[in-house]
């Protein structure tokens, strides 16, 4: 059997740029080892990447928490970004930063680093550009765990999870404690009842994502009522409207869940406008400076 051709599209790794079989990380960095890597996932609006304060904050803070050896800047890793971008010559784009542990035994150790881009289509759900989602509930039991609140590289729990959404042409799993709802895969999920937004707490371990927190600020804006609750499954049947948030997908409503119809309504449509307002203004303002 043939192998399958390794991709060329460049990435950055450890202060230089490779493409295909050059872009290889040490089998003694703990990260490729063991999994001890975290990342962030964010997307590019005409070159540009939004939210970047707010993903290099997340990372940042996750290394602390965890013990990491110190990462590299968020300003060499934003150079790095903008190397790989105009590379691939990518203009509407999604970038993952990653960083881990590194090799052991050295002092200091520093973190390993890369970076990479491919086109925003590639990664699109099909739900994101008919404008509502399919969801379906994982048939494992999941718990977040002491690591569930930062974006770790080890992945095995989500993918896993990821895989049912695709044997059942789905777009993204729910994960669940019991009948009590968590998060998606690589999403936060909203209910609204009564014209009120509803999430699951951050206190449950699930991960604070960047547009889950924006979402919420823009409630506040749009003076729509929004507090975080626990969900169950029932809930979600009976909500007015379900909608998923991510820093690639923005905010989707959901169409059906594990193949019965979601209700739809307005709020979704309201936020996704407002959510993508505040991202124009961003933008224009980061390019001001």
């Amino acid at each position: 059997m043939r192998a399958q051709p390794l991709p060329e599209r460049a990435i950055w790794i450890n202060g230089r740029l490779c493409r295909g079989a050059e872009a290889t990380l040490s089998l003694f960095d703990r990260g490729a080892r063991d999994g001890e890597g975290l990342f962030e996932t964010l997307r590019i609006y005409g070159g540009q990447p939004f939210a970047w304060a707010c993903h290099m904050e997340r990372l940042v803070l996750s290394a602390a928490v965890l013990g990491f050896p110190v990462p590299a800047s968020p300003v060499m890793l934003r150079a790095a970004l903008d190397e790989v971008l105009a590379a691939e010559k990518l203009e509407d784009a999604v970038a993952r930063i990653t960083v881990t542990r590194g090799v052991a035994g050295g002092r200091p150790t520093r973190t390993g680093a890369w970076v990479e881009a491919e086109p925003l289509a590639a990664r699109l759900w099909r739900g994101t550009r008919a404008g509502a989602a399919s969801a379906i509930v994982s048939r494992r039991p999941f718990q977040p765990g002491p690591l569930g609140a930062h974006k770790t590289t080890s992945r095995l729990a989500y993918h896993l999870a990821r895989e049912e959404a695709r044997v059942a042409h789905a777009d993204e799993t729910l994960l669940a404690d019991g009948s009590t709802v968590l998060e998606g895969t690589v999403s936060n999920v909203f209910a609204v009842r009564s014209g009120e937004v509803l999430t699951p707490p951050l206190a449950t371990g699930i991960l604070p994502g960047i547009t889950r927190k924006a979402v919420l600020a823009l409630c506040g804006t749009l003076g729509i009522a929004a507090r975080e609750q626990s969900l169950t499954i029932a809930d979600l049947d009976a909500a007015d409207e379900v909608f998923l948030t991510n820093s690639v997908q923005e905010i989707v409503p959901v169409a059906t869940l594990a193949g019965r119809p979601i209700a739809r309504g307005p709020v979704a449509g309201r936020l996704l406008a407002a959510y993508r307002e505040h991202v124009a203004s961003e933008l224009r303002e980061a390019s001001s400076r």
